[in-house]
């Protein structure tokens, strides 16, 4: 059997070959091909071609908790099977992030079990972690800012926005556009959250604003339970899910939740008759960003691989635009001038330089919330 040496220079030129033919990070030691489940990089797998054709084989993508209306997941599930003719099966798009790493755990092995995850990044490094995911970088792994994603590409953030307060300004006389006036007696009853904070990445971020609003900080998400004891306490918070149904029927009438969610109800519920406001808070901006995984044992990996390909691609990064999502490469994008700026422009501006916490101090504040959260703001 003749065995085959390559010399370093003779690997380096392919790799920049390769890369030019964006298929995947010339740092990668994957030369493949390998199963797409251990497949580190579309290279590995034998190039985007091969990958492709290996998901179209596989022909189903097992997601979870997405909804249609979340930063246009409902465009980018059609455009992606339409591209490549793959099924995908949505599984309880109403769930929180907790609930997809739960559903990772129950359903090991199983064809039914989540192939890629949609986490807020607390719940990504608590997945990765536990083992649960697996490392793959894609074509445009290296555009993603570092901060912007795990070192060991286990996940990567894909888009965000900023914690906003919604407010229906038929059944609210003053919308409040701080979050010191939720404390005000006008507003019993109203204020709710999108899920729990120690489920949801939405409420988890409405917390560490209100923390940065009350003398917080990305160390100290302790004032942001403290607000909303408080809140609870004299009757403002408002314990129902404020979902899209929530609003349309009075339910919820504040909601302090992602502004591309609350910025899509203005045009989404006005059919509904409801007037919705939108206001970012000027006493707590707080912004985040969710993140990409694949599942370690995905039933389907090729097709999981490609999914993370078409999200961070341009083509899906400009859908997530359509519903006031931020995408991860948008000023990327912009510099190498293929962001769909009609869509870009539709986004709020926000004052001075956007701050980010660090992946330990959003592990330490998740561990936080989860352990006073119930006892601070009983139902």
């Amino acid at each position: 059997m003749a065995v085959v040496r390559r010399s370093r220079a003779a690997l380096f030129a392919a790799c920049l070959v390769v890369a030019a033919a964006g298929l995947g990070a010339c740092g990668q030691r994957d030369v493949g091909p390998v199963p797409a489940a251990r497949a580190g990089s579309a290279l590995a797998v034998g190039g985007m071609d091969e990958l492709i054709r290996q998901a179209k084989a596989e022909g189903q993508l097992n997601t979870t908790t997405l909804l249609p209306h979340w930063a246009n997941y409902g465009g980018l599930m059609d455009g992606f099977s339409k591209k490549y003719g793959i099924k995908v099966v949505n599984d309880n798009p109403e769930g929180s992030s907790q609930q997809e790493i739960d559903d990772m755990k129950r359903y090991r092995g199983q064809d039914r079990a989540p192939d890629v995850l949609d986490l807020g990044d607390s719940f990504a490094q608590s997945a990765a972690d536990q083992g649960l995911l697996a490392p793959y970088r894609t074509a445009s792994y290296d555009r993603i800012p570092g901060f912007q994603k795990d070192h060991k590409a286990r996940w990567y953030n894909s888009y965000g926005g900023f914690v906003a307060i919604g407010c229906d300004a038929k059944r609210v006389k003053n919308c409040p556009e701080s979050f010191a006036e939720l404390l005000d007696p006008q507003y019993k009853g109203m204020v709710a959250l999108t899920g729990e904070p120690t489920s949801a990445g939405s409420a988890f971020a409405a917390v560490y604003a209100v923390a940065l609003a009350n003398g917080g900080s990305f160390g100290d998400i302790r004032p942001g339970i403290d607000f909303f004891a408080e809140l609870n306490r004299i009757g403002n918070f408002n314990h129902a899910n404020s979902s899209v149904g929530a609003i349309a029927a009075g339910q919820t009438p504040i909601s302090v939740e992602w502004d591309f969610l609350n910025l899509q109800h203005v045009d989404g519920l006005r059919a509904a008759g409801v007037d919705w406001k939108v206001s970012i808070p000027f006493d707590g901006s707080f912004a985040q960003y969710y993140a990409q995984a694949i599942n370690k044992d995905a039933p389907h990996p090729a097709a999981a691989r490609l999914w993370e390909e078409y999200l961070i691609s341009d083509e899906g990064q400009n859908l997530r635009l359509v519903d006031y999502a931020r995408p991860v490469l948008m000023d990327a994008m912009a510099h190498e001038g293929t962001l769909d700026r009609a869509l870009a422009d539709r986004l709020p501006t926000v004052e001075g330089t956007t701050s980010f916490p660090t992946q330990q101090e959003l592990v330490t504040a998740l561990a936080v919330v989860k352990a006073d959260w119930p006892a601070a703001v009983p139902k």
